[in-house]
Order: structure tokens, then sequence, then C-alpha cells
């Protein structure tokens, strides 16, 4: 069964509590070709990177092929397959939890959420993407979607949409005072 149809019949959340373990993005090469097209047309700062609802790994591969060591990861489904693949250990934190503050002492250069994001539950979107706003200064969002749509008023401004390979990367950048 597909990952759409799964998520369609039972919801995202028992889908991950089911298979997280040995969750593998099937369009990885895809998201992979995005990511590297967006950061060689934004450069972002890799200094710090949070993977937010790191899977199995995807982004946090190709954030170490680009430079960058100092990587966190975070979801609370598939930890064992991220450190199987990664070797880190995830935080077990979800989209709610972050929302809630658990990383409000934290600062990340940037936060790459693939894939991922458009499954928060809309009463919680807003309340993400402003506690994120406040834990990075830039925010890129990979989908194959339209959304999560993140207005404005949420700590974040859009600089620009990249389409590659049938994923959008979107590059927003904080205006909330995060100091």
């Amino acid at each position: 069964m597909s990952i759409r149809k799964a998520y369609v019949e039972n919801g995202a959340t028992p889908y991950y509590q089911q298979h997280g373990i040995a969750y593998r993005n099937p369009h990885e090469a895809h998201l992979a070709a995005a990511l590297k097209a967006a950061v060689a047309h934004w450069q972002p700062d890799l200094t710090s990177v949070l993977d937010l609802a790191c899977g199995s790994g995807e982004v946090t591969l190709v954030v170490r092929e680009l430079g960058c060591d100092n990587i966190t990861g975070s979801d609370p489904y598939t930890g064992a397959a991220y450190l199987a693949r990664t070797g880190l250990t995830a935080l077990p934190h979800s989209f709610e939890d972050i929302a809630n503050g658990v990383l409000a002492e934290t600062r990340f250069s940037l936060i790459v959420c693939s894939y991922a994001l458009h499954l928060a539950a809309a009463s919680w979107l807003p309340g993400v993407c402003v506690a994120l706003a406040h834990l990075a200064d830039a925010l890129l969002i990979l989908t194959p979607h339209n959304r999560p749509e993140i207005k404005t008023a949420w700590g974040w401004q859009l600089q620009g949409e990249l389409y590659i390979q049938r994923v959008r990367a979107r590059y927003y950048v904080s205006h909330v005072n995060t100091d």
C-alpha cells in the first residue's frame, strides 16, 4: 500500500506509529535534488541545522554532504530509522511539542522540514510556525504540495520558491526578534 493511501485510510500518525522504524521516503532522489538546488540558490547558513520530522535522515544525509556536521533530527516516530541511517539520535519531539516550547532554549541557523509540515493539524500549524520562527533565522520547506501555506503573521516571510523534480522548495526568513 502506498503511503498516500495509508494516510487516507488510517491517518498519518497511525501510519508512522506502525511503520516509522522502517520508514524511507520513496521520493528521496527528488528531495535531494531539490534540497541541493535550494541551498545553491539561497545559500542559507548551514552552521546548525534542525532536520524537522527527520524521517530516516534524507535531509541530514544531504546536509552532511554539503558540509554541515551540526545537525539535529527530530521526529516522534522514526528515531530508529534515523539512527540506523545517520548514526545520530533523533529528538522525539512532535509538532505539538515544538509549539508548546520544548525547544525554546535552542537555536539553529536553518530548519529544514521535508514532506511533513503539511501533516501538522491546522489548529497546531500557526503555533508550530511561531515557535520555529523563534528557533532559527531561516526555514526551508520541501513538499510535493502547495501546502502548507505559511502566513507572515506566523513569523516567516517567504523569500521564494523553486520547483525541482516535482518538489517545491520554499525558503522563508524569520521576522521575529530571536535574540
